[in-house]
């Protein structure tokens, strides 16, 4: 499994690590879901800011969205953001239609994943931890590092 660790240590690095993974999203095409886990106030909402930021989505219309649980943002690809952290058991994600927005032909963020009873085997996972008050290791699982180490000089 190809994986990416990092350590932030803000706010704006994290939405910069967001933003970094945003494009090679972008790079690769063609539909994905993103499934980060974390701690509360760990940086999953700060980190999708990024990544929507990289398909022309201002960081400031990207919210916690645990009192809406899925936000939809017309873009091209369309882009999806669900925050599952109200949400528990099966029956109740199914009645959201979750699965609908994972198999999408859009970009699909979710946090609080863990709450899912499955996760695709190739998938894209984002494991935040905290280090201390403002720093965070990152864990990026389902990116190649070539593709990382390139983007991080300014060449993809």
């Amino acid at each position: 499994m190809n994986y990416i660790k990092t350590i932030s240590n803000s706010r704006d690095e994290t939405e910069l690590i967001g933003f970094k993974l945003g494009n090679i999203l972008k790079k690769l095409g063609g539909p994905t879901t993103i499934y980060l886990f974390g701690d509360l106030g760990s940086g999953k909402t700060v980190l999708i800011k990024g990544i929507a930021k990289s398909y022309g989505i201002a960081p400031r219309d990207i919210g916690s969205a645990s009192f809406v649980i899925v936000a939809e943002y017309e873009t091209s690809p369309p882009f999806y953001h669900i925050d599952l952290y109200r949400i528990e058991g099966d029956d109740a994600l199914e009645s959201l239609g979750i699965w609908e927005y994972i198999d999408s032909s859009g970009i699909t963020a979710i946090e609080w994943a863990e709450r899912l009873s499955e996760i695709p085997e190739e998938s894209i996972k984002v494991k935040l931890k905290f280090l201390g008050e403002e720093s965070r290791e990152i864990i990026i699982e389902g990116i190649d590092e070539k593709d990382w180490d390139n983007m991080q000089e300014g060449q993809v």
